[in-house]
């Protein structure tokens, strides 16, 4: 099978993210929805940047580590073909799911992914939010895909495919798609949700491209009531540096709480944000089952 050289997706689209942002800022002026935070979006920027620069090198070993386990064994002969494609495009975005959703779940992955929830605007911006550390660990999500036999170079290809799709749901200025639209695809409603701190909202909507393993999986939540953008402790900081790691500087805070034991130390790694060994802490769980007693 003759392998085609990978081509860096993520790279290619960023003209068309540098000139999609301007677009929505004169938008959001013009419109005079709300002003536009430059000093956020600059931050969510320069994060982006730096995601993109750590990933020249970080790319190269995913696809190194995937070439050594299709190498070692998978199930099928996978061709370039356009049906792979096509089943690729749905088996890597339920992959997707499930890391996303992990990502919320556990504080291991929390600990990268919070990065992209720790603006308190929504916009195109928004989403070049992204992580300077996860590339180096999250990839083991995808590992099935190449143990079933897809090549790693089409599994990177549809990855940096799912990021871009991602991309342009991160806004305000489109409300709600057709009907059959929002029941298949994630929208910008189904997404404004997924970054909102109501309590209705948190831990829901973690589609990639398609919105249909939520609801299968019961993670759906529809947008009702305006949502709240940030995080339930908000990051009170500008500073790339500290969002980028202010969240691993607290979890190993905690994993290094003196005088408990063992378990809990990897309890904290492994159990949701909020977790405390004490039961002093409150989840996004908690949070939800409040709500909900309430009402």
């Amino acid at each position: 099978m003759q392998i085609p050289e990978i081509p860096n997706l993520i790279h290619y689209a960023i003209p068309f993210f540098v000139v999609t942002v301007i677009l929505e800022v004169i938008l959001t002026v013009k419109v005079k929805l709300e002003d536009y935070e430059f000093k956020d979006a600059g931050t969510s920027i320069l994060m982006g940047l730096g995601n993109v620069a750590i990933g020249l090198f970080t790319k190269g070993v995913i696809l190194s580590i995937f070439y050594l386990i299709y190498n070692f064994y998978h199930v099928f002969e996978i061709s370039f073909v356009w049906w792979s494609w096509l089943l690729l495009l749905f088996a890597e975005d339920f992959c997707y799911y499930w890391f996303h959703r992990i990502s919320h779940e556990s504080r291991l992955f929390w600990a990268s992914h919070v990065v992209h929830h720790s603006s308190k605007k929504y916009n195109l911006s928004t989403a070049l939010r992204q992580t300077w550390s996860g590339s180096f660990y999250t990839f083991i999500f995808w590992f099935p895909l190449i143990l079933i036999g897809f090549h790693p170079v089409m599994v990177l290809v549809q990855m940096s495919i799912s990021l871009i799709y991602q991309y342009w749901i991160h806004t305000e200025m489109i409300d709600k798609m057709p009907k059959w639209f929002e029941s298949i695809f994630n929208t910008p409603s189904h997404h404004r949700v997924h970054h909102a701190t109501n309590p209705q909202y948190l831990d829901r909507n973690h589609a990639g491209i398609f919105i249909i393993w939520d609801r299968l999986f019961g993670t759906f939540e529809p947008e009702n009531e305006k949502p709240v953008y940030g995080l339930v402790a908000n990051i009170e900081t500008y500073n790339p540096i500290k969002i980028a790691f202010i969240e691993w500087f607290a979890m190993f805070k905690d994993f290094l709480t003196p005088k408990i034991s063992l378990k809990n130390r990897f309890l904290y790694l492994i159990k949701p944000p909020g977790w405390k060994h004490d039961n002093t802490g409150v989840s996004s769980k908690d949070l939800r089952k409040i709500w909900e007693n309430k009402n």
